[in-house]
């Protein structure tokens, strides 16, 4: 069975103005995603500022996490690092914070091998009883899992259950499903080509999209599964303007500045991340109103 499906929220660590987590700010963001039918809570991944969380931090997002979703849906923690035992550090952790699953991104900055991907998943996971979900994303670590690693990896682990997809290559997640014959859940971790992902098989998107508006991010992966694609596909193609919004800047530059302009008040980016340049936030704002997202 599927961690979840449907659409799954990369939440923003909203900061105080000195730079400090604000809890009380993430709970409220928590409640907001449950009450418009977000399927799952995706704590401390690229879009909650992982990076630059210190450890204690980074456990303390998970288990606030946690506690705060108290069960209502799975809450999956972004436990990866470019170093193999860091990563296993994290993700027990998370494993005793009471977590449904965690995200494990390949090892950035000192690019793996294919073989040495296959070795630091597989150690990972034999470390945990939590399933988990593959992370992707070449564009942010130098580093593809090929699809061959995949199936390797997902025969002879058996808690790697899943993989978020964010190559930006739909014939890789072909070869995905075609090589694992369709024994490992796929998220796309696009929100450009949700439904593309679905209509290969996947089961939902891990999103940023779903910050802003996670209703809509939820309704097109939902109308998807209940058989209405020319709906789905239209509220995706609908909602490409604003995605790309999000993504003019690095990720989540835009998203926490989205956020902002809806009154949120998640306050500040950490360096190296800096604020929105003046000329994409215009375009960001025109995107929102452009999809009825209020801005104040």
């Amino acid at each position: 069975m599927a961690i979840f499906t449907g659409a799954g929220v990369a939440i923003v660590t909203p900061m105080h103005q000195d730079g400090k987590v604000n809890y009380d700010k993430l709970g409220e963001l928590i409640e907001f995603q449950i009450a418009n039918h977000t399927d799952s809570i995706i704590i401390t991944g690229t879009t909650g500022e992982a990076s630059t969380l210190s450890e204690e931090e980074h456990v303390e997002c998970i288990r606030f996490a946690v506690d705060k979703v108290a069960k209502r849906l799975p809450v999956i923690a972004g436990t990866g690092s470019n170093c193999t035992e860091t990563a296993i550090y994290l993700t027990h952790e998370a494993e005793k914070a009471g977590a449904d699953g965690a995200l494990v991104v390949t090892p950035y900055y000192n690019k793996a091998t294919q073989k040495g991907l296959v070795q630091h998943f597989s150690k990972i996971a034999a470390s945990t009883s939590l399933p988990i979900i593959l992370y992707s994303v070449q564009s942010r670590t130098g580093v593809n899992i090929l699809p061959e690693t995949v199936a390797e990896i997902r025969r002879t682990c058996e808690n790697v259950v899943a993989i978020k997809e964010a190559s930006g290559n739909i014939s890789q997640v072909a070869d995905i499903m075609q090589m694992t014959q369709g024994d490992i859940d796929i998220y796309s971790g696009n929100d450009d080509q949700i439904v593309p992902i679905l209509s290969l098989g996947g089961k939902g998107v891990i999103s940023v999209l779903s910050n802003v508006c996670p209703k809509e991010t939820h309704d097109i992966v939902a109308r998807f599964m209940d058989g209405d694609v020319a709906g789905s596909r239209d509220l995706q193609l609908r909602a490409l303007p604003l995605v790309h919004a999000l993504f003019c800047e690095v990720n989540p530059i835009p998203v926490k500045t989205a956020l902002n302009l809806m009154g949120m008040e998640v306050g500040p980016l950490r360096l190296p991340m800096t604020p929105m340049e003046e000329a994409n936030k215009a375009r960001l704002i025109q995107a929102m109103k452009d999809f009825g997202v209020a801005v104040k």
